[in-house]
């Protein structure tokens, strides 16, 4: 993603939450995923592997704010920290960590702790909702779930917690398995699903269940999120989501704000941005022909707006990223 200026609006601030002692990663493991990770990237960047739904992520300094859109997914620090900022609440979290997006979510963040000698370190893989739904209906009893993260926010769709033993082994098998493409075909899937797993019966469980469970208001604004995703270029119409998924439209609103940290226009906007943007850059529309693409009907209203949002008027941003040789970073 690329650099963006905003305005500084008061932020809760959520650090990594403090674990009781067992069971913690032990540093040699640590180690290992971070070697791992540093010997297939010899330089900063984002590398798409040959795993379907595994990236790596190396960065060599701190950076300034990113855009970007997270898809569901789960995300390993394996050396460095960062910031990441959804709405109103700022998320610090670092080596250790991982972060889970059960839904799609716009967001902004900076890595903050990064250097040639000791880069900023991570792994992600993608998460199928369809997948953790049929893990939930395996799982059962609610008893199996062992606790939940211990967050202001019990519904929002961003979460952090400690890595523990279970999480961290499965994800440095699975790095390690990109030394072996034939045994990648066949056992990859299999600790992606791993993974998934130990974050349902980890800390996470209760927040992840709570997305894939049709009854839930959870659920419910995911199905909304996903409606704004595929039709974010047409008119708002928040009644029209709300019956759809049986929902007031105060209740709509309120929930949508718990999971997403901001309104479902703001929301829209953001994906609208992000779209014009990757129009402008890989296809090479003029900014009005994107604005009008994106569902804006007055270029100078989508100026204003994109200006706002990534710092410089749209051909400005774009000449300066194309002109950039340094590969940037998802926030």
């Amino acid at each position: 993603m690329h650099p963006v200026v905003h305005s500084a609006p008061a932020l809760d601030t959520v650090l990594t939450p403090a674990l009781t002692p067992a069971p913690l990663p032990d540093a040699p493991m640590c180690r290992e995923l971070a070697e791992l990770v540093s010997a297939r990237m010899t330089q900063e960047g984002v590398y798409e592997t040959d795993i379907p739904g595994l990236d790596l992520f190396r960065v060599d300094a701190p950076t300034s704010c990113m855009s970007t859109v997270y898809e569901p997914s789960l995300c390993v620090i394996a050396q460095g920290r960062k910031v990441v900022q959804l709405g109103d609440r700022e998320i610090v979290y670092g080596a250790l960590s991982y972060m889970v997006s059960s839904v799609d979510l716009p967001v902004n963040g900076r890595v903050v702790d990064a250097s040639p000698e000791n880069p900023f370190l991570a792994v992600k893989i993608n998460i199928d909702p369809a997948e953790v739904a049929e893990l939930v209906l395996q799982l059962g009893d609610a008893a199996a779930y062992r606790g939940a993260v211990d967050c202001p926010y019990s519904a929002c769709g961003l979460c952090v917690a400690q890595v523990d033993l279970g999480i961290l082994n499965a994800m440095t098998r699975l790095v390690g398995l990109l030394d072996s493409p034939t045994d990648a075909r066949v056992l990859a899937p299999l600790i992606q699903r791993e993974i998934i797993y130990r974050a349902l019966v980890g800390e996470m469980g209760s927040r992840m269940r709570e997305f894939v469970s049709a009854d839930s208001q959870s659920n419910r604004i995911s199905r909304v999120i996903s409606v704004l995703k595929d039709r974010f270029a047409e008119p708002l119409r928040v009644r029209e989501l709300a019956e759809d998924v049986n929902m007031s439209e105060s209740t709509l609103y309120h929930s949508f704000k718990q999971v997403t940290r901001m309104s479902p226009l703001q929301f829209q906007k953001k994906l609208r941005l992000h779209e014009a943007r990757r129009l402008m850059l890989s296809e090479g529309l003029e900014a009005a022909t994107a604005s009008y693409r994106v569902g804006y009907e007055s270029p100078s209203h989508f100026s204003r707006e994109y200006s706002r949002m990534f710092g410089a008027p749209p051909r400005a941003d774009v000449v300066k990223l194309r002109g950039e040789t340094r590969m940037s970073v998802p926030a």
